[in-house]
């Protein structure tokens, strides 16, 4: 007998073997149905998100562009130049796992370069450069989650599909081989009974006494 591309073993130990590998697929189901409770609601916490965040960046990337138009017009590219050149940024990332998945959940920003006050050639730096930091954080903030519910998914699309598997293929094709062979199995010990109930009848009458004598 054979179930998938294996071979099951004749007999009891066939039955053996059966019921172990269907114990294993089913405890394995069970796990992976659990990941997939724990899984899915942080996904739709993050995905909730989501909306306000990509809202949040886009309004900040429009701020931003306003200021620094404004910087520009009152001090010229020279001066926007010498700020950016001036600023950097230092992003580290906090990460969590979750039943196995990795993924981001924080970026912080930090200020790496010298202080901009006495690069401030106009007015308008100032809150170019405040528009220009809030655009960064937001940005990231909104990368951190995009990048969180990416793998989410993609490990809840995984974990899916092994469950398709599982219960589409091999619980079906184990359960049913099993049931086969404990048809097999009962079916010749039911022909044992009889051939032993019939060889015990003919012994019981080729050692009787003939005659009625003992």
């Amino acid at each position: 007998m054979t179930t998938g591309h294996r071979s099951v073993p004749p007999g009891r130990a066939g039955r053996v073997w059966l019921r172990r590998r269907l114990q294993t697929a089913r405890r394995g189901r069970e796990q992976m149905d659990r990941r997939l409770r724990i899984l899915l609601p942080e996904r739709r916490q993050l995905v909730a998100v989501l909306d306000q965040q990509r809202h949040d960046w886009s309004g900040a990337c429009e701020d931003a562009a306003t200021w620094l138009r404004r910087a520009a017009l009152l001090g010229g590219e020279d001066a926007l130049e010498l700020a950016r050149s001036a600023q950097q940024v230092r992003v580290t990332v906090a990460w969590a796992s979750s039943m196995g998945v990795t993924y981001p959940v924080e970026a912080s920003l930090t200020r790496a370069g010298p202080q901009l006050e006495r690069l401030w050639s106009n007015a308008a730096l100032a809150p170019a450069t405040t528009a220009a930091w809030r655009m960064v954080e937001a940005g990231a903030a909104l990368a951190v989650t995009e990048e969180a519910v990416r793998r989410l998914d993609a490990e809840v699309t995984l974990t899916r599909r092994r469950l398709r598997v599982l219960d589409q293929r091999w619980l079906p094709e184990l359960t049913g081989a099993l049931r086969d062979l404990e048809l097999v199995l009962e079916q010749g010990e039911l022909e044992d009974g009889i051939r032993l109930r019939h060889g015990g009848a003919a012994g019981g009458e080729g050692g009787r006494p003939r005659g009625g004598r003992p």
